[in-house]
Parts: structure tokens; sequence; C-alpha cells
């Protein structure tokens, strides 16, 4: 039969235009040409650097590279612009620094003050005659003591001034001298509203830790307050941080209820049974409540009195700042904290508190609070300056051993060693 001869046929056109179509979407767009090209070229720079890596950019100094800035220095009342050099911020020096009293003209009156009773009386008297007769400076003392002094012959020379002119004594005494212990200076603190003369203290109390001299050597402690110390053209002395302590009623200040205080200020439950509930502001933000016995704001000063026995820390009276305290607080956490002395506070009952609360200043003119009531507490402009028997420093930690015994205990034996020298032992300790 017939022959099948099958030939090999080529592609058709519809076949030839499918495979065209096949390879164009197969090739990668221009787009993907220069992704992939890129990549490849950071590897092998990658692959390069790990084989020769290049040093890093050096950082060459310039002087004026850094921004220049200012700093804006404010007492709540006045601003200063500082410029910062070379915009380095530093302390020029400590905030608080010895303070040293000179005398630019002699002091012609002095004020002497002590402790209640007769006990005292006779040490007041010498040190009245030393002061008139041997140094010619008027002496000044309490109507009380003038009264009582009036009964003796011999000291017509001391004077006295009327409770109603109490006001006045900042414009005439040059400087005051306490006899007693503590109470006697919260006393002198109390006869000055405004600016306190500087403040020499006598230890004839029972405890006296701001009181660093001692009467047997009034003489030369006097001398040297009048003429200078050792040599110095003047003494030593500490500015004590005061509080200026405001009762308000309804947001505002109750006339006469202004109080100038060197310990603490205390806003406590009183006689009621209840724990007190007392709202704390800080320049109107509120920061906390407290429910506990009570709360008190106390100087550097007060730091080493009541603040100390209710748990608050121990500071150097130049350190400014304020001491919040709580007292039996109901709550584990409620920890004692130290303000800066930019710090306003204000003390409130709230109107939903259970009972009212009491508030004394110094441990004197205690007082009710009733709901609404605040206490406004910020630092006050005039301090207490005190005349130092050393320095500063020095007094308050003699201060701290002598009144409270601090850090005392026997001192830890030394380490002992065993050497054998001709038979025997050797203890060093």
């Amino acid at each position: 039969g017939p022959c099948h001869v099958q030939e090999k046929r080529g592609p058709t056109d519809a076949m030839e235009r499918g495979m065209a179509r096949q390879r164009v979407l197969q090739r990668p767009k221009r787009g993907t040409r220069n992704v992939v090209k890129a990549l490849e070229e950071a590897q092998a720079k990658s692959r390069s650097a790990m084989v020769s890596p290049t040093p890093p950019p050096t950082l060459r100094k310039h002087r004026r590279d850094k921004a220049e800035m200012y700093v804006v220095r404010t007492d709540g009342f006045t601003c200063n612009r500082e410029i910062v050099q070379d915009s380095a911020l530093k302390f020029a020096h400590p905030s608080t620094q010895q303070q040293m009293l000179m005398w630019k003209t002699r002091p012609k009156r002095a004020l002497v003050l002590k402790k209640l009773g007769d006990e005292l009386l006779p040490q007041l008297l010498e040190l009245a005659e030393f002061l008139f007769k041997e140094e010619g400076i008027s002496v000044l003392v309490e109507p009380h003591v003038h009264r009582r002094i009036s009964k003796e012959g011999g000291y017509e020379f001391v004077e006295t001034f009327s409770e109603k002119n109490v006001g006045m004594l900042e414009d005439v005494v040059d400087f005051v001298v306490c006899l007693g212990g503590d109470g006697v200076i919260l006393h002198s603190s109390s006869l000055f509203a405004r600016a306190i003369p500087p403040v020499i203290s006598f230890n004839l109390g029972s405890m006296g830790f701001l009181t660093s001299h001692y009467f047997q050597h009034y003489r030369n402690d006097l001398k040297s307050l009048l003429y200078g110390d050792q040599g110095l053209e003047g003494v030593f002395i500490t500015l004590r941080m005061r509080l200026r302590c405001q009762i308000c009623r309804k947001g505002e200040p109750l006339p006469g209820k202004t109080f100038e205080v060197m310990n603490e200020v205390v806003i406590d439950r009183g006689a009621n049974p209840f724990l007190s509930m007392i709202e704390c502001y800080e320049r109107g933000r509120l920061i906390t409540k407290v429910q506990a016995d009570g709360v008190m704001v106390a100087t550097p000063t007060g730091s080493t009195a009541y603040s100390v026995a209710a748990g608050g820390s121990m500071v150097h009276p130049t350190v400014p700042c304020m001491l919040f305290t709580p007292i039996c607080p109901h709550s584990l956490s409620f920890r004692p904290v130290i303000l800066p002395d930019s710090a306003e506070l204000e003390l409130k009952i709230p109107h939903d508190s259970r009972s009212t609360g009491w508030v004394c200043f110094d441990g004197k003119w205690k007082q009710e609070l009733n709901r609404g009531d605040s206490v406004l507490i910020k630092m006050s402009e005039f301090p207490m300056p005190t005349v130092n028997k050393s320095d500063q420093t020095d007094d308050w930690f003699a201060s701290l051993i002598r009144c409270l015994s601090w850090n005392e205990r026997l001192e830890q034996g030394g380490r002992t060693i065993d050497l054998e020298e001709g038979g025997r032992t050797i203890d060093l300790e």
C-alpha cells in the first residue's frame, strides 16, 4: 500500500508568538535589574570591607562646634540670665559657705535674755556689769526681768522696753546674749518678726544643742564677738533658716496669724480620736494626703528636735531645705522627704475630714484649725544668725556627740597577730 512519511514540521506562527511572549515575561524589568545590580555591588563591598576594613572618620575639634546656651536663675521674684562659658555647666562655688560677722561700727546696745526663774539672775547681773562698765555697751532686758533687777541695788543702768514696743527691738539692738538652753534661743527668735541681730548663747540649760559657748568663758567669747577672734577681724556665724507661716481661712490669711518659726510647724489631731486627714499642696499642686497622727515641716535647725524623734533625717543647719516628716503615718510607705528651700507648702484640713486639726509653731501658740482652714509655709527671708564657737560644722558635730551621743560605741578590738619570738606570743592590737 501507500507509504506514509512523517514530516518534521517547524513551529507555527501561533507557537512562535507564545514562545516570544514567555521570554518577555521571564525577562527582568529595568527597575528590577537595577535593584539586583545594587545588591550585588553592596555584597561585593561588604566582602572587600571584611578583608581590609577602612578606618572610621575621626572627629576634629572645632572651637564653635557646640551650641551656645544660657542659664536663667530665679528666686521666684526676679530672674537673672547668665551666659554659660564654653557651653560647660558647672558650679562656681558651693551653695553654702562659711559666713563671718565683721562690725563696720562699734555695737552700742545688747539685749540679754535668760530662762525663766531667778536661777540665772547672778550670771545675768555679772554679764551686764561686764558689758556696761568694761565695754561701754548698754544692756537691755525683758520687762519681768527688769522688775526683778530693780529690787537689787546698783543696776540702774539696765534698760527695758514695754510689751507694745517689741517690734522696735530690731531697730535698737545690735546683738543678743542668751543665757540658758535652746528654749531661750527659740524665745529670742519669737521677739523678732523680721531681721534678727547676731545671737551668742551660753550653755546654762539642760540640753543646749544650739548653745556652744560656756559661761565661764563669757569674757573671751564676748570680746571675740566685739573685736574679732584669734587675729581675725570677725567671728564665724551660722545663718539659720526660719519658716514664715500664715493661717488662712477661706483662702485668705487671718490678721495677726503670721509666725516666724525656727524649729518646726506641726499639724496634728490634738485630742481627737481619729487620724488626721491633711491635704498637702506645693504651689497649688496636690502632692499627697496625710493620714496619720500629724505632719510637720521642719527647718535644718529643727531637724535634730521633734523631727528626728519622728524618724526624720539630721540635716546640717546651712543646707537650704525643708524637712517634710509625717508623725505615726498609717502607711508603711510614707517616708520623710527633704524639699528645697524654694518650696511653698499649704497644709489644709479638707472639708470632709472627720475632725478638726491643731497647729503649733515651735511648740507654742497652739490653736485649732477648722475644716477648710490651711497653713501656708515658705522660707522666711530673715534667718537667725548665731555666733559660732569654732565654725558651723565643728559646732554641729560637737553638739551631735554631746547632746545625742551620735555614733558613740565601744571600738572594735584590733586584729590579733601571733608571732613566735623566743618561744613567746606577741599580741598586736
